[in-house]
């Protein structure tokens, strides 16, 4: 006989409906298999599901699973911020509680939460410092893989790098929002280029700080065709590295680290806003988060 499991629905990233990063959270995963778990994600066509489960380590309140309908994620940015929203909507945390530690595949990962009343209403996800490679010098090959010309990557005087801070993706500065936007991807030779790098990046992250009529410090989109995600409309867990990317390459000054934009999705006519904080000390990353809202857009059953 089926069991049933319910679910949430989110948009994260964004304070309204059908914007943001869609995202189903299974309250109580118990009893799921990991096979059973990726083929409800390859169901759901979201860019990740998650399941939530007790916690495995003491000094964690939940353990999280996260999949993109290809495969699991040891971490992820909206699904983690979602998710949160999506315990405090089912009575899970309890109106004005300050922060939470999910169990994910890279260990304990705490949000802070903000409250107004009974209502949740922000989510600052901590991530680890960041790594970095060696940067790419070939801006041609760079450029090939997303269709583009090569100047629209020559041109910004910044590197082509792969940065993780648990999740590792390829950054690709540009130089226009244009060239943001008519950005396509070329399947063989992103592929070539990802697995040239040698560091198991799991998307490329593109990006220009061109200033537009917004808030934003940078304006950008993220395809990862080999996670079963041919573009996201907002990279938590990249975003997260894309702001240690902009401190250490002098696009964002130190004193401004704290608060900066990214403005992900509208090509995809999903605009997300992920607000993204570097905590920078004596020239070193000290602390990295990310945060943003989340909508509520549905509930469902599942029978499995």
């Amino acid at each position: 006989m089926a069991r049933s499991y319910r679910y949430l629905h989110y948009d994260v990233f964004t304070d309204h409906l059908f914007g943001g990063n869609q995202l189903a959270v299974v309250l109580d995963g118990r009893g799921l298999a990991a096979d059973t778990m990726q083929a409800i994600a390859k169901e759901m066509s979201f860019s990740e599901t998650t399941f939530v489960l007790p916690p495995e380590q003491p000094d964690t309140d939940a353990r999280m699973r996260i999949f993109t309908p290809a495969q699991e994620l040891p971490m992820a940015g909206h699904p983690t911020i979602g998710s949160t929203f999506a315990l405090a909507r089912a009575g899970i945390l309890a109106p004005g509680r300050a922060r939470f530690t999910f169990g994910l595949g890279v260990g304990p990962v705490p949000v802070d939460l903000t409250w107004n009343g009974d209502d949740l209403t922000f989510v600052w996800m901590t991530q680890a410092r960041p790594t970095f490679s060696e940067p790419f010098t070939d801006h041609a090959r760079a450029a090939s893989a997303l269709s583009l010309p090569p100047g629209a990557v020559a041109g910004t005087a910044l590197p082509t790098q792969v940065v993780s801070c648990g999740v590792p993706f390829l950054f690709v500065p540009l130089t226009t929002r244009s060239a943001v936007d008519n950005a396509s991807v070329n399947r063989a030779a992103l592929d070539d280029l990802l697995t040239g790098s040698a560091s198991g990046a799991h998307g490329v992250f593109i990006f220009s700080a061109e200033p537009g009529g917004d808030r934003a410090t940078v304006y950008s989109r993220m395809f990862a065709p080999e996670l079963g995600v041919a573009e996201d409309p907002a990279t938590g867990s990249a975003s997260g590295p894309l702001g240690c990317y902009l401190v250490r390459h002098k696009v964002v000054a130190p004193e401004r680290a704290g608060a900066m934009l990214s403005l992900q999705g509208v090509k995809m006519g999903r605009p997300s806003h992920v607000h993204i904080s570097i905590g920078v000390e004596q020239g070193e990353t000290a602390r990295v988060r990310v945060g943003g809202e989340a909508v509520l857009a549905g509930e469902g059953i599942l029978y499995v």
